[in-house]
């Protein structure tokens, strides 16, 4: 194909890109030139999409087969960049998120279910729920017919740049008593960016449209075998300490957040692991195993930042001090379990 990559320089754009590249698409990247060069091999055009005349400047009289659109700010920017590309391409994939559906999530929920307000012309961009949804209305309005929208879970892998699983790679691999929020056999669910990518890019090529929850099946993996693998992948030598969700609400401490990617098997967070992807599936969806999204993942943090083994971000993860306020909420209340739990 002849693909145009809104992005490409960060995490699920990259992941677009160098897949791209890898099946021989040719790839032309929009990015604002600031993080820098995209890919090698991928043709780069710099342009602010917020501003419109930068964007119609940028793209000039080109032509594609399909774009890959992973904007996540105010609507009106994808509004604009669809209305300029829609006499100019066959297909429009948007990675959207599972977070346009109504709060709370409830269980199993499918494509079919409630999505909160929005309005694909809003210039405001901090609601991070309704910036998606605004989005995918926007694609909607020029492509109805043409376009995917992958409503994505929980996105891992390389270049992960809110940085979950980093830090807990990072936390493990500090070693000594971690907090592992309970139950161990809870059940995960998730997505490699990269098998994103390469779904997305079949999808376009082969002419695949509609709205999906784009995620691996519930129970992909689960937190004892993420936290093991992780363990043994950044050196082995932390004790994790088995917890319950009980335990951690009475430390005061979030699940989600300060715990990244875990959640509470009940209560509002709990159908974050658990969407209906049927359709995705039997569109040919296709999750790799955990252990190599850590292993890919850990590599890569060797190779940013060999002497640290930093994360991409700090925003989310525990301190010291929350991470014993557990301890101690656990022991108090003997809902800690050292080594496997029952």
């Amino acid at each position: 194909m002849r693909l145009l990559v809104l992005g490409g320089t960060h995490f699920v754009g990259r992941a677009v890109v160098e897949a791209a590249l890898a099946r021989g698409d040719q790839v032309t990247t929009l990015t604002r030139g600031v993080s820098g060069p995209p890919p090698d091999g991928a043709k780069p055009l710099y342009a602010d999409r917020t501003r419109s005349a930068d964007l119609v400047r940028a793209v000039g009289d080109r032509t594609w087969d399909a774009v890959i659109d992973t904007w996540a700010g105010a609507p009106v920017v994808v509004a604009e960049s669809a209305a300029l590309l829609s006499g100019r391409l066959r297909h429009y994939g948007y990675v959207s998120s599972a977070s346009v559906y109504s709060w709370p999530i409830p269980l199993g929920v499918d494509e079919t279910a409630s999505t909160v307000a929005a309005d694909p012309r809003s210039f405001h961009d901090s609601d991070y729920s309704a910036c998606k949804r605004g989005a995918e209305l926007a694609v909607l309005e020029h492509f109805a017919g043409r376009a995917l929208l992958a409503r994505a879970g929980l996105i891992l892998g390389p270049h992960e740049d809110v940085g979950r699983l980093p830090w807990w790679l990072h936390r493990l691999h500090q070693g000594g008593r971690v907090v592992a929020p309970g139950p161990a056999g809870r059940p995960l669910q998730l997505i490699d960016a990269r098998d994103l990518a390469e779904w997305m890019l079949r999808c376009a090529d082969g002419g695949t449209t509609g709205t999906f929850n784009a995620v691996s099946r519930p129970g992909h993996t689960t937190m004892e075998e993420l936290l093991t693998i992780a363990n043994e992948t950044a050196g082995g030598s932390a004790e994790l300490i088995w917890v319950s969700p009980d335990a951690i609400a009475r430390a005061g401490v979030s699940a989600w957040t300060e715990l990244p990617i875990w959640t509470p098997p009940t209560g509002e967070l709990a159908g974050l692991h658990a969407f209906d992807v049927t359709a995705a599936h039997a569109n040919g969806l296709r999750c790799r195993p955990i252990a190599e999204t850590v292993r890919d993942t850990w590599h890569w943090l060797q190779d940013q930042a060999p002497a640290s083994y930093a994360h991409a971000r700090t925003a989310v993860g525990l301190d010291q001090a929350a991470e014993e306020r557990i301890h101690h909420a656990a022991a108090q209340a003997g809902m800690r379990l050292p080594g496997r739990p029952r």
